[in-house]
């Protein structure tokens, strides 16, 4: 049976990110929607490994050959002591545009100066291996959250975060240097690293 990875997301957005990332290791990336799989999984953990790890185990017992990818990721606010956090996707319920969701967080912060409004994205990448082993890795990038919604690049909350060094938010950047400086392409080089080591021959 040849070797795949199957990836624990339905979002396309995403997985556009994933197959420039992973590209080089030569192994067929799917979803888990591409392969059949239409699940419900509760991701009762308090940390966004412990939300990756629940994912990834919960597909590998379906499909114990493959090497399974999930992630976990979502925006840390410091002034909202690090809201939204693991609780990121269903801030205001999971069916709310990001356009509301993205627009509260500006009213939130309405008059807060920038110093204060440093945050940063997070992604934990959890994978599960045929062998039984999982390994986690963790990605971030820093930033502020701007002050208008701008950026027709990226998803979520790509539009408020802000890149100082950049002059941009992730949003108004090209997906080729997203994906250079972003966390979920930090914590996918990672897991690629471990992958090249560990397991794609």
């Amino acid at each position: 049976m040849e070797k795949r990875i199957i990836f624990a997301t339905g979002n396309q957005d995403k997985m556009k990110e994933i197959h420039m990332i992973l590209a080089d290791l030569g192994i067929p990336i799917y979803s888990m929607k591409e392969v059949g799989i239409d699940i419900d999984i509760v991701e009762d953990g308090t940390t966004f490994e412990e939300n990756a790890v629940i994912k990834a185990k919960a597909i590998s017992q379906i499909l114990p050959g493959d090497i399974v990818l999930a992630d976990d990721s979502g925006l840390e606010i410091d002034y909202l002591d690090k809201a939204p956090g693991i609780y990121s996707a269903r801030f205001m319920g999971e069916d709310t545009s990001y356009d509301i969701k993205n627009q509260a967080f500006l009213d939130k912060l309405e008059g807060v100066p920038d110093e204060k409004r440093t945050a940063r994205f997070v992604c934990a990448i959890a994978a599960a291996f045929p062998d039984g082993t999982v390994e986690t890795v963790r990605g971030t990038i820093e930033g502020i959250i701007g002050h208008e919604i701008a950026g027709e690049h990226g998803f979520g909350f790509d539009p408020i975060f802000y890149v100082p060094e950049y002059g941009c938010s992730t949003a108004q950047m090209e997906p080729d240097k997203k994906n250079e400086i972003s966390h979920r392409g930090n914590a996918l080089r990672a897991m690629r690293e471990i992958m090249k080591r560990k397991y794609v021959k």
